[in-house]
């Protein structure tokens, strides 16, 4: 479940086809091939082409598609859909995750194995559909009620799009958790090349299931993770959104039981953080100035390290590719050496705090942000940023 996984799309381009894809598409194609089975969503810009694309495509192979009243029946649906043995998924945006919350956060209690993609826009309330802002970054974290954790991944390409939709299946079903593809309206309406590679070049990782039962072996709340029971094929399981014991027996009264279950589903991701953890460097081995970005934003810090370089400044960039749970023993060694990193987003900066917390207390943190919110930093902001830092 490393970047290798991730990444042997890109080394093995000798079987299956390259075609011009739209990001949505791509992210489309990636359940398909991961082998996602339902799709509840509520059409909403500008992520409708995934669930539009997933039909036109899952009448050719067993596979349902629901496009239900609301964005809180399309994710109870999901949760519904996976514990029926399917391999289940939905497509929003930021007003969508916000109706979409409370049930989340029941999917992340259950230890539901599920995908939700964010092609996240303008905000807040209903924003502008068709710009693209990576403003949802805490509400994936946060937005559902309690203490909890799940897996969230940032695509900066319609590449990615395909390849870290596979993974982020793959991710769902190795944990059983939710996890979480955040994407933004420019990711999700570019075209670029993207390859598709044939059947069984990426790894495909589905859940343990148990075969009969046996009350020794826990059917929740186990750090090495718990196989799942599907509805249907005669294994008895209590699944319930309230605390409860390993064997999903109900428990609201017992400190200890709800310590137990909020500390395992945490101990569960943050015990394989490194498994989980994929990321990217670039040029970090003299940098006097790191740049930190995701998705569309590193495509820009990227070309902002460039010139920035090219005018005799140290600068490195660090990609965050899976953005939580917050890699911060990772975060911290990375920038160890620098004197400054500067948190890159298309936002007033909501990773800045993660990030904050994590370097080392004489490194100076500061926030990249576009301008004008919606777009993307020129080259040349990059190069002020980086100067203003080494003052």
């Amino acid at each position: 479940m490393n970047m290798e996984d991730a990444n042997a799309n890109k080394k093995n381009k000798k079987s299956g086809k390259t075609d011009f894809l739209l990001g949505n598409v791509a992210c489309a194609e990636g359940a398909l091939y991961a082998g996602c089975g339902f799709f509840a969503a509520y059409p909403i810009t500008p992520a409708s082409d995934i669930g539009e694309h997933f039909v036109k495509r899952v009448t050719e192979r067993e596979g349902f598609f629901i496009q239900t009243e609301d964005e809180i029946a399309a994710m109870g649906a999901v949760i519904g859909a996976s514990w029926g043995g399917l391999k289940a998924m939905t497509a929003t945006s930021g007003p969508g995750i916000s109706l979409m919350s409370e049930n989340i956060g029941l999917a992340v209690a259950t230890e539901t194995p599920c995908v939700i993609v964010n092609v996240q826009r303008g905000g807040p309330s209903t924003g502008s559909p068709s710009l693209p802002l990576q403003a949802d970054m805490l509400q994936a974290r946060y937005g559902s009620q309690g203490d909890y954790e799940l897996i969230a991944c940032a695509p900066s390409s319609p590449q990615e799009m395909f390849d870290l939709t596979v993974w982020a299946f793959n991710a769902a079903e190795k944990y059983r958790t939710p996890v979480f593809v955040l994407s933004d309206a420019l990711v999700g309406h570019m075209y670029e090349q993207v390859h598709l590679p044939e059947p069984g070049v990426l790894p495909v990782v589905d859940r343990k299931i148990p075969e009969r039962y046996d009350k020794s072996v826990p059917m929740f709340l186990d750090e090495g993770v718990a196989p799942m029971s599907v509805f249907g094929r005669g294994l008895k399981s209590n699944v319930t959104g309230s605390t409860h014991f390993p064997d999903g027996t109900r428990s609201v009264g017992s400190v200890a039981a709800m310590d137990d279950e909020i500390r395992k589903l945490r101990g569960k991701l943050h015990k394989a953080i490194d498994d989980i953890t994929m990321d990217e460097t670039y040029c970090l081995e003299d940098a006097d100035v790191v740049l930190y970005a995701y998705g569309s934003m590193f495509r820009a810090a990227l070309a902002g390290m460039e010139l920035a370089r090219s005018r005799g400044l140290r600068v490195g960039c660090y990609r965050a590719t899976t953005v939580w749970p917050f890699p911060e023993r990772r975060v911290r060694n990375v920038t160890a050496h620098s004197r400054a990193v500067i948190v890159c987003e298309n936002n007033l900066g909501q990773m800045y705090y993660p990030v904050s917390a994590a370097v080392a207390e004489n490194i100076r943190v500061l926030r990249g942000t576009p301008k004008v919110l919606g777009g993307l930093p020129r080259p040349e902001d990059f190069v002020l940023w980086v100067k203003e830092a080494l003052r």
